[in-house]
């Protein structure tokens, strides 16, 4: 079972992670989700467990409970689709892109001329 887990401190690593789900049975992996640019603990992550029972003993003791100051969060983790995180072309929860009209041209909300913007031309500043 996978489980998510918040309110990690954020000094923890993966295998403090690891060893404090242990004390409740076996653990397949154990992440803490790390912020790409800092390189630092972005407070949460997950845990594998391969024995349900065990996993859920542990979310029974864990969640809620108070570590170095920081109260945790323990429950199953809900299941993703396989390839990440993108949602597609129809943008967040299936609502739409937006943006531009069925023509592949500008909708009428405005926003001026780009005039002659071409990216990574002449003039570019970044």
């Amino acid at each position: 079972m996978k489980l998510f887990v918040a309110g990690i401190p954020y000094d923890f690593d993966d295998v403090d992670l690891k060893e404090m789900f242990e004390l409740y049975g076996a653990v397949n992996s154990a992440k803490i989700v790390m912020d790409r640019e800092t390189g630092k603990s972005k407070g949460f992550g997950f845990v594998d467990m391969p024995d349900d029972t065990e996993a859920r003993q542990a979310i029974e003791t864990l969640d809620n409970a108070s570590i170095r100051g920081k109260k945790m969060a323990v429950k199953e983790a809900d299941e993703q689709n396989k390839g990440g995180g993108n949602r597609g072309p129809g943008g967040r929860d299936n609502r739409g892109g937006g943006g531009r009209d069925d023509r592949g041209g500008r909708d009428d909300r405005g926003g001026g001329d780009r005039g002659n913007y071409r990216p990574g031309g002449p003039g570019r500043r970044y």
